[in-house]
């Protein structure tokens, strides 16, 4: 069957003429795609820490309040679907047992007490140093010769499969640094 090109331009013209008389605008007819909840916020990919798969994640926030977190479904690996650890996540951020400051406990006491964060910073740096600096010159072995070397064995880094490809990168790094050849990963196999 073979359509004119009049009787082609004569169905479009009544196709559309029938649609404003029975709707008005087309577009009036289309479900809404934003959520009047996420008006106004400000949206993000980011990627979920629970496991070493890697899926995308796109968050939403307003005024520093996570106020959805779903599935990326441009991302390469997971194409918008979260596992049950995944899409349960944003409760990991809301939870109100969540810890927001850091604990210390001195030697000896029976209780947990808040400090700052330059404070638990301090603390970290000065027991790294101090690690180290009673550490630093190991002994090589070379057959009946023992040489001194520029590290130390008392520091380990041990990476876990929450850490993505960039925390990882930067935990070797640090690892090195530091001067210690002890730098595994969980992931490494």
């Amino acid at each position: 069957m073979s359509i004119s090109r009049r009787k082609w331009i004569k169905s479009l013209a009544g196709g559309a003429g029938l649609t404003f008389a029975v709707g008005g605008e087309v577009s009036s007819g289309l479900a809404s795609t934003e959520d009047p909840k996420l008006a106004g916020t400000k949206e993000f990919t980011t990627v979920c820490n629970f496991c070493s798969c890697g899926c995308g994640m796109v968050a939403r926030v307003r005024d520093g309040d996570l106020l959805n977190l779903e599935g990326d479904p441009d991302h390469v690996i997971n194409q918008g679907a979260l596992c049950s650890k995944g899409a349960a996540m944003i409760e990991v951020h809301k939870s109100s047992r969540r810890l927001k400051t850091p604990l210390y406990r001195a030697p000896g006491a029976s209780r947990w007490q808040e400090i700052s964060w330059n404070d638990a910073f301090t603390r970290i740096a000065q027991k790294l140093k101090d690690i180290r600096d009673r550490n630093w010159t190991a002994l090589q072995k070379d057959g009946e010769k023992e040489y001194p070397v520029n590290r130390t064995d008392a520091i380990a880094l041990l990476g876990g499969a929450q850490s993505t490809n960039e925390e990882a990168y930067l935990w070797n790094k640090m690892g090195r640094l530091l001067g210690t050849n002890f730098i595994e990963h969980q992931a490494r196999l």
